[in-house]
């Protein structure tokens, strides 16, 4: 913990209201301070003037916290014993207190930048899917790379199997060399990377003419990050298929090893996306298909979480897309004070396009589920999230996110125009959680609605399912088809979740409705 963290940092909300409330119930007079070595103390809680440093007849208390630095607590005279022993307790909320803080805001820092690059592969695949020509489709990627890393120049060169040369396919930003550059020519900078394949960061005035990798010269003490481009087939080892080279900052500096770590994960990506143009060329049409969607499937199942992380008598999922991918999806949170978060959604539509919103989704729940508490909220922050993209692809999504708390045996939950939500209680009986908004992408919800229900820790069940599931059993109808899930749920209500799960779906199909939706169920019994 430095001296240049915010005043917010050092003192969570959460903490200040803990010290507040044992200060109000225990008759003490509390203080926490923030050591900064040789100098005096920082003041931390209360807010107050002319505070300078602890009082030499205080109780003091050290809360260690996960950097090192630890905090004092101040227990201010006169207190009895009962109020040292609530100082004791105090102190050990205050350090878990602090932990949990610091895990929040790596998680929220770490999914944030995650977000970015799905973001950005979101902006490739559409280039791809739409621009047939390498070069041009190679600009535009181009351009959006340099835009995100705030570089002056940039270049793009692919290699070429056949001829082994690196082809320069797309410059931003200046002219630099053109053509191609031999895979042996041991002067550039470019080929040095391709062919160690490995990143490069060089700056200062020992860069030679031609170090931006493209041959010209930009200014003397320009930064370098050259970085290959690899592609990682599904079998064998993973291979160099270009490299990417950016040269300049726009506000200055050099580039650094974050920016190194984030040119490299869009370089992969880029990777993967070249190759599949590159199988434009090699493969017949059908075959590239086909594994372009099998590599979809396998990275979109990824996304899912591991059920395998988590009890299978308590928590069962499973997603089966119509096509290689689709736009089910369903997460699931442990949340602080023991709660645990579920989300569920169904994309309109199938395939590729449903699977990229369905990504953009996940990500936009995981950051605001770390950020905020309400499930209400969550979806708000997500609808205005996913707005432009849903306009844009004139998709929607039906959404139930819904917190589970054992201690306080209650369901809190938001649902926008999600359908298939039932709490099936110990007797067998069903409950249905009602759509409280319309689905994200046909309104724009200024605020999403919360609803409240009992729950029965252990004992009550949790089921959530998408249409896919019921609409293709045999049934005369969807109310019905639908009935029947809950139904077969209830009746294996004492088994374990995995198994519910999967019972579900093994039930007889055979439906005339929508046959070629995706099926998603997700059972919870905690």
């Amino acid at each position: 913990m430095t001296q240049e963290r915010t005043a917010r940092e050092l003192l969570p909300e959460a903490v200040a209201q803990v010290l507040t409330e044992f200060g109000r119930g225990f008759h003490l007079d509390l203080h926490l301070w923030f050591p900064r070595g040789r100098d005096r103390p920082f003041h931390l809680f209360p807010e107050s003037g002319g505070e300078i440093e602890p009082r030499p007849d205080s109780v003091l208390l050290s809360v260690p916290v996960r950097d090192g630095s630890d905090l004092v607590l101040e227990v201010r005279l006169p207190v009895d014993e009962v109020g040292r022993h609530a100082a004791n307790v105090l102190r050990s909320t205050l350090e878990s207190l602090y932990q949990y803080a610091e895990e929040i805001r790596f998680f929220t820092y770490e999914v944030s930048e995650r977000y970015e690059e799905i973001n950005l592969l979101y902006s490739i695949s559409e280039t791809l899917g739409s621009v047939l020509r390498l070069r041009d489709a190679a600009r535009l990627i181009l351009a959006e790379v340099c835009d995100v890393m705030g570089a002056l120049r940039g270049s793009l060169w692919v290699h070429s199997r056949e001829e082994d040369l690196l082809n320069l396919v797309a410059s931003v930003g200046g002219n630099g060399q053109e053509g191609t550059l031999a895979s042996s020519d041991v002067s550039s900078i470019t080929t040095q990377v391709f062919t160690e394949g490995r990143p490069l960061i060089l700056t200062g005035d020992g860069l030679r003419p031609n170090d931006d990798g493209e041959g010209g010269a930009g200014p003397r003490g320009d930064s370098v990050l050259s970085v290959p481009i690899r592609f990682t087939p599904p079998e064998g080892d993973v291979r160099a298929v270009g490299v990417i080279n950016l040269i300049g900052r726009r506000r200055g500096g050099r580039f650094t090893a974050s920016d190194q770590k984030l040119l490299s994960a869009i370089a992969s990506q880029v990777g993967a996306a070249l190759e599949n143009n590159r199988l434009i060329h090699e493969s017949v049409e059908r075959e590239r298909v086909g594994r372009e969607m099998e590599l979809a499937h396998d990275l979109q199942m990824k996304l899912l979480p591991d059920t395998n992380n988590f009890d299978p008598d308590r928590v069962g999922a499973r997603v089966e897309p119509a096509e290689l991918v689709g736009g089910d999806f369903y997460q699931l949170f442990r949340l602080p004070g023991g709660r645990f978060g579920v989300m569920i959604g169904d994309v309109s539509s199938h395939g590729f396009p449903a699977a990229l919103i369905m990504a953009l989704s996940m990500s936009a729940g995981s950051i605001y589920v770390s950020e905020v508490e309400s499930p209400g909220q969550v979806l708000t922050e997500m609808g205005e999230a996913l707005r432009s993209e849903l306009e844009t692809t004139e998709m929607y999504l039906t959404l139930f996110y819904g917190v589970l708390d054992p201690e306080r045996g209650e369901l809190v939950y938001a649902n926008a125009g999600h359908p298939h939500a039932f709490i099936i209680r110990e007797d067998g009986t069903h409950q249905r959680l009602d759509a409280l908004d319309l689905p994200m992408g046909i309104s724009s919800a200024e605020e999403y609605q919360v609803e409240r229900v009992a729950w029965t820790p252990g004992r009550d069940l949790l089921l959530l399912f998408t249409d896919g599931l019921s609409d293709t059993l045999e049934a005369d109808s969807r109310i019905e088809a639908e009935l029947r899930v809950v139904e077969a749920a209830s009746h294996l209500r004492d088994r374990p979740a995995r198994d519910i799960v999967e019972a579900l779906f093994a039930l007889e199909r055979g439906g005339p409705l929508q046959e070629g939706d995706d099926r998603s169920a997700v059972v919870l019994r905690l």
